[in-house]
């Protein structure tokens, strides 16, 4: 699974740390003022932070059938 963010879009506000229950483990807003998720073993794939962005620059794409059966991502990291 990925996390991606838009750069062009993204305002760094912190909307998606905030609200991510795992928030402050996965989310860090750049000197650049814009978001990067990492860490993403953390990630429950809950999509929240792609609904309170915004902006809509966040997009969580799923990569392989197992993630979405197992709820993990620790395979893509």
């Amino acid at each position: 699974m990925k996390v991606v963010v838009d750069k062009d879009k993204c305002t760094g506000c912190g909307k998606c740390r905030e609200m991510c229950p795992k928030g402050f483990k996965i989310w860090n807003i750049g000197p650049n003022k814009k978001a990067k998720a990492s860490n993403l073993r953390f990630c429950h794939v809950c999509t929240i932070c792609a609904g309170v962005c915004p902006t809509k620059a966040i997009q969580v794409i799923r990569d392989r059938e197992e993630d979405e059966k197992e709820g993990t991502n620790e395979k893509n990291l």
